[in-house]
């Protein structure tokens, strides 16, 4: 069974993961190489983007293909556990250690 890409789910994701990353649409237009209305277009679901412009995006927002498109995925928990693991890799010692703690109490 072929399933379509829900275009206006994945502008949502990638608007707020540009937001949580501080960045504009000029800034992630700039980071990407392409013009702030086309990440407009994309992000409100205007325009479908290509894979080369959704690698582009992913890179950009440092977080993976699989996260950006999770919530499309029947098993969710695969590309949920690499954007955890991704997450904890960037954290010190200390932090990590206190993560450990926290996921032992839950």
């Amino acid at each position: 069974m072929q399933q379509e890409i829900d275009y206006a789910r994945l502008g949502a994701k990638i608007k707020k993961l540009r937001q949580a990353n501080g960045l504009t649409q000029d800034n992630l237009a700039d980071l990407i190489s392409c013009n702030t209305s086309h990440i407009s277009n994309i992000e409100n679901n205007y325009t479908h983007l290509s894979l080369n412009a959704l690698l582009a995006i992913a890179n950009a927002l440092n977080t993976s293909v699989d996260y950006l498109l999770s919530n499309q995925y029947e098993n969710k928990s695969l590309a949920l556990d690499n954007e955890i693991a991704r997450a904890v890799a960037k954290l010190d010692l200390e932090n990590k250690e206190r993560l450990l703690r926290i996921i032992q109490a839950l």
